[in-house]
């Protein structure tokens, strides 16, 4: 059975729990996520481009690789993959909603441009591994690409206009359709939507329309030994770190997390993690920032314990002493917050891309 259920009571809610953890929580409306207004032309070709695997240095993997519709724009793994060789090792968080974002990655470490993320996840070695120069030639030789980017507006293509043309799919990648959203939750999510601005204290850091306060946290959750046990994970864990200048890496066994963004000289910032967001958690599990809790069950009873064990752990994760009917409520609300899947044509390029076209009879002398 389901019922119409309010949420106007939610800001004041929200304004009084950060009174009494002595924190200040913003507080945002949990109402829908905005729709974005985009450039259908550039959102098109943003959307072939998003599952061309000719934009990784091998031609075998696209962004939609690890980045699956049918997974709720994640991959459905406790650790990602990576470019062929590698893996990966952090979980793949969904990319719907993602343009809202205040700072990308688990870690936090890029800001809300997001043609600086697309750039990093093509060209960096363990994800995408892909030569931008050779990237907008491979485009260029295409002809459906030639005529999509003039039709956007690009002109001749060029890796810049693809930078560009990306975000403004994701853009359009929006929760839309859930019993939260139309006020039709049933009436254990109605319970448990209760505890999560009430006893349970979630809303302390899951707030707004995205249910993220955008920010990095310690939950004391549990380290995947497979980042270091498995060389293809080890490898890129170690490549990544070389990069960030993380120290005495090769013997850390722990992933640093947001500590990258302030690394203080006490260590008290390592294992922080940008708070994710609760949509569409039906589609993404399993969830943390290394896929060690299997299902919604498992993350309520992780904090309905107290969380981890962690000396850097955020004071406000205290044990809720929630019953096993309240348990069960706070997982029928987090489900709620799971809308239609975005797998139609509207999202997912309907088409084969094909890779084997008729290179140009004069390309010689073709203008470059």
């Amino acid at each position: 059975m389901k019922k119409k259920t309010s949420y106007s009571v939610t800001l004041g809610v929200v304004a009084a729990l950060g009174a009494a953890i002595g924190s200040p929580i913003q507080a945002q409306e949990f109402g829908p996520v905005p729709i974005a207004e985009v450039d259908a032309a550039k959102a098109a070709l943003g959307k072939r481009l998003f599952f061309d695997p000719r934009l990784s240095g091998d031609a075998a993997i696209s962004c939609s690789t690890c980045h699956n519709p049918e997974k709720g724009f994640a991959d459905g793994l406790p650790l990602a993959k990576a470019y062929p060789g590698t893996d990966g090792f952090r979980n793949t968080p969904t990319l719907i909603n993602t343009a809202l974002k205040a700072a990308w990655f688990h870690d936090g470490r890029l800001g809300t441009n997001l043609n600086d993320v697309t750039r990093e996840s093509i060209t960096e070695t363990y994800t995408m591994n892909m030569d931008m120069r050779l990237m907008q030639e491979r485009v260029k030789q295409d002809p459906i690409y030639l005529e999509m980017f003039e039709a956007a507006g690009y002109g001749e293509p060029s890796n810049g206009s693809i930078r560009k043309a990306i975000p403004v799919y994701l853009a359009t990648l929006t929760s839309r359709g859930s019993d939260f959203d139309a006020g039709t939750m049933s009436e254990e999510a109605a319970r448990g939507f209760e505890l999560f601005t009430g006893k349970a204290g979630c809303a302390a850091c899951h707030s707004g329309p995205r249910f993220t306060d955008d920010t990095p946290h310690n939950t004391g959750a549990p380290e995947n030994p497979d980042i270091w046990s498995d060389p293809k994970r080890h490898v890129t864990f170690v490549s990544f770190a070389s990069f960030m200048g993380i120290s005495n890496y090769m013997n850390l066994r722990r992933d640093p997390g947001a500590s990258i963004r302030t690394n203080l000289a006490d260590g008290s910032d390592i294992g922080g993690f940008m708070t994710p967001t609760l949509r569409e958690l039906r589609y993404t599990a399993p969830y943390m920032h290394n896929g060690m809790l299997e299902t919604l069950g498992d993350v309520v009873a992780f904090y309905n314990g107290g969380g981890g064990d962690d000396p850097n752990m955020d004071t406000r994760i205290q044990p809720l002493d929630l019953n096993a009917g309240e348990q069960a409520d706070l997982v029928a609300f987090l489900e709620s917050l799971s809308g239609d899947p975005l797998t139609s044509d509207e999202h997912v390029w309907p088409d084969k891309i094909n890779v084997n076209y008729t290179a140009f009879d004069n390309w010689l002398e073709a203008r470059n």
